[in-house]
């Protein structure tokens, strides 16, 4: 019997198979994940239908399972507060590196990512791309 509240067999397994500087991203239900990710990045959709589930339910369950090094979001084009960071940040208690909408795209293409997680989420911007640590 497992520990973790994970329960998904698919992110079981890619966890159990990642390391230090594998990436991770979370994304919203609005991110094209088909185009802007690395073409041979894991996928595993579990966006079940508008807002089920979202993108802080996976939060809450990879930060207790894997150690997170760094998070990355994407910030809007204009000025605006985005209040889904304030909430990533609660749960995984680090500072966001942010970084503009092509730059984050270009990130979320990098061959060190490795598995994209598609949610329901309807927020916008809320994308969060994880790096796993080490096992302090």
């Amino acid at each position: 019997m497992l520990k973790t509240n994970c329960l998904h067999p698919e992110l079981l397994y890619f966890l159990a198979r990642s390391g230090h500087g594998d990436r991770i991203l979370i994304s919203d239900g609005n991110y094209p994940a088909e185009t802007k990710t690395n073409p041979n990045c894991t996928k595993i959709y579990l966006n079940l239908a508008p807002g089920l589930l979202t993108a802080i339910d996976v939060i809450k369950v990879l930060n207790n399972t894997i150690p997170i090094e760094l998070a990355c979001v994407m910030l809007p084009d204009e000025d605006v507060h985005i209040p889904i960071y304030s909430e990533f940040y609660e749960i995984i208690n680090q500072d966001l590196e942010k970084k503009s909408r092509f730059e984050f795209y270009n990130e979320c293409k990098s061959e060190d990512v490795k598995l994209t997680i598609v949610t329901g989420e309807q927020r916008t911007y809320a994308n969060l791309l994880l790096t796993i640590g080490v096992v302090n």
